[in-house]
């Protein structure tokens, strides 16, 4: 269910272009003196660039140049970056892919598994900066190369980016301890497993969903139409048994959607929006907010309420 951010920037008036390189008339033609003086980008800021390479390139090494400085923080090498991305072989100067028609992207600069290029040439850049990353074959799609994108296994690989954001990850919810009401589930945490929680005797399931909060985050407040990144532990009200938890899936325990877009039942969607970051909640949520009369699976009936505790671990 791990889905994209999908808000769309809003357009800047600003006109004009920006080149990484530019000969004059009467110059003679000669080797570029670097690998990104073969790569052109034009096109105004916030606006999808027209990037045009002089192909094939030989890349020696992963480069990378900024075109268009940004105000913004710095980013550091565990941040989540959302940006806006155009890619070019850079063997025949073909263009592979762009976000631009469906919006920035979130790339997790703290996972193994992320391409080399960008774990090694994105920190130390700027939110707002416009970036030019050209990348060995290695540092990029490696030996196998991408079949369905259109790269081989030794063609290198050129990224022009929009650097959107960038935003801290917390491993668990930060903030100040939340009384909640009485009558509620009990959550006890474990760390490294699934939530323990503890329906009361006799507790009626509630007719609307309970928002309660555990923790409050001190972060800022989740817009509807980010992604944000979560872990959580789901259990059946009428006997507390789990049946899902990002704590079970030890590679990647947390999930990622966009919130406020249908991606995940209602009482996800309308629960988050509005929390802050940092935030641990403990949501009960009868059929109608949840996956109404069909249920889901074996587990999950059509009269099932829910019970989640969710720590809301970044939005971006």
């Amino acid at each position: 269910m791990p889905a994209r951010l999908t808000t769309a920037l809003t357009a800047l008036a600003l006109a004009g272009a920006t080149m990484l390189s530019a000969c004059g008339e009467d110059a003679p033609a000669a080797p570029p003196a670097s690998t990104l003086e073969a790569v052109q980008v034009t096109g105004a800021e916030s606006k999808e660039p027209t990037v045009k390479v002089d192909a094939p390139i030989d890349l020696p090494r992963t480069e990378s140049e900024v075109i268009d400085q940004g105000d913004g923080a710095e980013i550091q090498q565990d941040d989540l970056v959302s940006l806006q991305a155009v890619l070019v072989n850079g063997a025949d100067g073909k263009t592979l892919t762009s976000t631009w028609k469906q919006g920035p992207v979130g790339l997790d600069l703290g996972s193994e598994g992320l391409f080399a290029s960008f774990k090694s040439q994105l920190p130390g850049k700027t939110v707002g900066s416009r970036v030019v990353i050209a990348s060995t074959p290695a540092d990029a799609y490696g030996d196998t190369g991408n079949e369905e994108l259109g790269v081989g296994k030794d063609d290198p690989v050129i990224f022009v980016l929009d650097l959107v954001g960038a935003t801290k990850v917390l491993d668990s919810a930060q903030g100040t301890d939340v009384a909640p009401k009485k009558g509620l589930p009990t959550v006890k945490m474990n760390d490294g497993k699934p939530a323990t929680i503890t329906v009361p005797k006799g507790a009626k399931a509630p007719k609307n969903t309970v928002v309660q909060p555990l923790i409050e985050g001190e972060g800022a407040k989740v817009k509807e139409g980010q992604t944000v990144r979560v872990s959580y532990t789901g259990a059946l009200f009428r006997n507390g048994k789990v049946f899902d938890s990002s704590a079970n899936r030890p590679q990647q325990p947390y999930f990622e959607f966009p919130v406020g877009q249908g991606q995940v039942i209602k009482g996800w969607d309308d629960s988050i929006v509005g929390q802050k970051v940092g935030s641990r909640l403990l949501l009960v949520i009868p059929p109608k907010d949840g996956y109404g009369s069909a249920g889901s699976g074996d587990t999950i009936k059509g009269n099932d309420t829910l019970v989640f505790v969710v720590d809301i671990l970044a939005a971006y």
